[in-house]
C-alpha cells in the first residue's frame, strides 16, 4: 500500500519572486506536484523539479479555472498517491487565500499538512508604492477587507460600516471592480471627501503603477489612467506619502524577452532581475541527446586514445558525463585527458563535475578557441569533440589545417521545447530586448515566426551571444542590435545595462 503523501500550503508573495520565503523555495524544490495560482510569478515554477507536475488552478476576477471543492479533492486525491504536494497560493494562505477551507478537507482526508507563511500584498504592494501601512502621529492602526464580494447582492456588507469607521489605514484587496461602491460607502459613513487615497496595480512587479488622490477624486483618476485588475485600493493618511525606493537598479524598467535552454535561460533570467529588469521567456529549447547513440558508445570506448576533449557548450559538457556514467564509465576514463572549453560558462560546468579547464580562449567563441588549439596540438594528439548537431564548422576548417586527428561527434541537438507565451507577436510588442543565446535557438525562433512576429523584432533591440549567432541571425534578415563582447550570460547582461544606461540618457 502506497504510503500518503503530505500538503504545503505555501504563500508565495505579492507577485515580486524574491518575496517568496526560504522556507517556502526549500518545499518547492522537493515536490512530486505543485497546485498553483494565477497571481503568483511563473518564475517560481523554474524551481520546481524537472519530474514534478505542474497543475494551475488559477483564478482571476471574472475567470474561474477550477472550483474550490475540485481544488479541495485534487489536493486530497494527489497527497493520497504519496505526492509530495505544493499548494503554490498568491500572497499569504490565510489571507483572502481559503487556505482553511483546503486545510479542512485535508484533515477531513487524514492527510498531513504544513502551512508556510508568504508576504500579503496588503503590506507589501503599499511599500513597494511608498506606502506606509502605519506611519507615527499618522496612522497607529490598519484594517484589511476582500472587495471583490461586496456587491454580490448589490449591497455592501452588514459590517461594512464598522469598517468605515476604523481610524487608521483601510485596505481593499480585489476590489477595483467595485471601487464606486467603496468610495460611496466611505463617503455615506463619514469619512471625508478630501481623505487620501491611492490604487496601486501590480504591486510589487515590473508594471506597477500606482495613482494618488482622494476619495473624492480616486475613481476618476483611476478611469483617466486606465488602471486595472490586480489592484489594491488604500484610503487613509499615509496614501498621501510617498517613500518609494530612491535605490535605482541599472535595468529598472526595462523589459527583456529570453530564447533557450531552460538550464540557460533561468540562469540568464535571474542575472537579470537581480538588476531590476522584467524578464520573459519567449522561446523554450530542449536537449534531445544521443549521449546513449552507438557513435558516443563507440567514443566513450576509446577514449584511452584521445588527449584532447573539446567542449563547446555547457550542455556538451552535462549530457557527456551523464552518458560517461550511464556507459559504465567514471571519471577515472578522462584522468589522463586535457580538455578544453570554448568560454567561462562552459568552464564552469566543468567543476561542477570536478574537472578544470586546461585551456579556455580569452575570447568565448568557437573560431578563437580552435586558434587556440591549433597552436597546442601536435601530431601525437587526437581530440574527441562531443557537441551539438548546429556545432560551427569553423572548428572543423581551423583543426583540418593541423592535420591532428579529431572524432566530431553529435552528442545533442537543440529543439523546440515550446514558446514561453501564448501570443509572442503581442509579447514581443512589449519587449525592449530580445536575447539569443545560440544558432540553432535563432533557426528555431524563425521556424515559427510568421510576418507579425517579424514586424514586431522592428520594435526592439536584438542581442546576440556573439558573432556566430549574429550570423544565424543576419541569415534570417535581421542585423544584430547588440553582440555581447564576453559570450556568456555575464556578458549579455553588462551589453544590455550598457545600452540601457544609454536609452535613459537620451531620454
Amino acid at each position: 500500500m502506497k504510503e500518503t503523501g503530505v500538503v504545503y500550503l505555501i504563500g508565495a508573495g505579492p507577485g515580486d519572486p524574491g518575496l517568496i520565503t526560504e522556507k517556502g523555495l526549500s518545499r518547492l524544490r522537493i515536490c512530486d506536484a505543485v497546485v498553483y495560482d494565477s497571481l503568483l510569478s511563473p518564475r517560481l515554477l523554474d524551481e520546481v523539479p524537472d519530474q514534478c507536475r505542474k497543475i494551475h488552478v488559477g483564478k482571476r476576477a471574472g475567470r474561474h479555472s477550477m472550483k474550490q471543492e475540485e481544488i479541495n479533492k485534487l489536493l486530497v486525491e494527489l497527497a493520497g498517491e504519496g505526492f509530495a504536494v505544493v499548494r503554490l497560493k498568491g500572497g499569504d494562505p490565510f489571507v483572502f487565500g481559503r487556505g482553511g477551507e483546503e486545510i479542512m478537507a485535508l484533515s477531513e482526508a487524514g492527510i498531513p499538512y504544513e502551512v508556510v507563511s508568504g508576504v500579503t500584498s496588503a503590506v507589501a504592494a503599499l511599500a513597494s508604492a511608498g506606502i506606509p501601512v502605519t506611519h507615527r502621529a499618522v496612522s497607529r492602526s490598519f484594517h484589511v477587507m476582500t472587495g471583490h464580494t461586496l456587491s454580490e447582492e448589490g449591497t455592501l456588507p452588514p459590517d461594512f460600516a464598522e469598517f468605515a469607521r476604523l481610524s487608521g489605514t483601510l485596505v481593499f484587496l480585489m476590489g477595483l471592480g467595485n471601487l464606486s461602491l467603496i468610495v460611496k460607502g466611505l463617503l455615506n459613513q463619514g469619512k471625508p471627501g478630501l481623505t487620501p487615497a491611492a490604487v496601486i496595480q501590480n504591486g510589487t512587479l515590473p508594471g506597477e503603477r500606482t495613482i494618488r488622490g482622494t476619495l473624492t477624486d480616486i475613481e476618476e483618476k483611476v478611469l483617466a489612467d486606465g488602471i486595472e485588475s490586480p489592484a489594491i485600493i488604500v484610503v487613509g493618511e499615509v496614501a498621501s506619502l510617498d517613500f518609494s525606493s530612491t535605490l535605482k537598479q541599472p535595468l529598472e524598467g526595462s523589459r527583456i524577452g529570453v530564447t533557450g535552454t531552460d538550464s540557460f535561460t533561468v540562469r540568464l533570467r535571474k542575472q537579470l532581475e537581480s538588476l531590476g529588469g522584467a524578464s520573459e521567456c519567449i522561446l523554450s529549447l530542449s536537449i534531445e541527446s544521443h549521449r546513449k547513440g552507438g557513435k558516443m558508445k563507440e567514443a566513450y570506448g576509446k577514449l584511452p586514445s584521445y588527449t584532447w576533449i573539446v567542449f563547446t557548450s555547457a550542455n556538451g559538457v552535462r549530457e557527456f558525463f551523464h552518458g560517461l556514467l550511464e556507459w559504465g564509465y567514471d571519471f577515472r576514463s578522462v584522468g589522463h585527458v586535457k580538455i578544453a572549453a570554448v568560454g567561462k560558462g562552459t568552464a564552469d560546468e566543468l567543476q561542477r563535475y570536478g574537472f578544470l579547464a586546461d585551456y579556455i580562449p580569452e575570447k568565448y567563441q568557437v573560431q578563437d578557441l580552435a586558434a587556440g588549439l591549433k597552436g597546442m596540438v601536435s601530431g601525437d594528439d587526437r581530440l574527441l569533440i562531443p557537441r551539438s548537431l548546429s556545432g560551427s564548422k569553423v572548428l572543423n576548417e581551423i583543426l583540418d589545417e593541423t592535420g591532428i586527428p579529431y572524432d566530431d561527434i553529435v552528442l545533442y541537438e537543440v529543439a523546440l521545447a515550446g514558446t514561453g507565451t501564448e501570443n509572442r507577436a503581442e509579447a514581443l510588442k512589449h519587449l525592449d530586448y530580445l536575447t539569443f543565446s545560440s544558432a540553432s535557438g535563432v533557426e528555431a525562433f524563425f521556424r515559427e515566426a510568421d510576418e507579425e512576429i517579424k514586424e514586431a523584432l522592428a520594435g526592439l533591440k536584438v542581442v546576440c551571444i556573439g558573432d556566430i549567432t549574429a550570423k544565424a541571425l543576419m541569415e534570417q534578415g535581421r542585423k544584430a542590435d547588440i553582440i555581447a563582447g564576453i559570450y556568456s550570460i555575464q556578458g549579455i547582461t553588462e551589453a544590455i545595462c550598457r545600452d540601457w544606461k544609454e536609452e535613459k540618457r537620451k531620454n
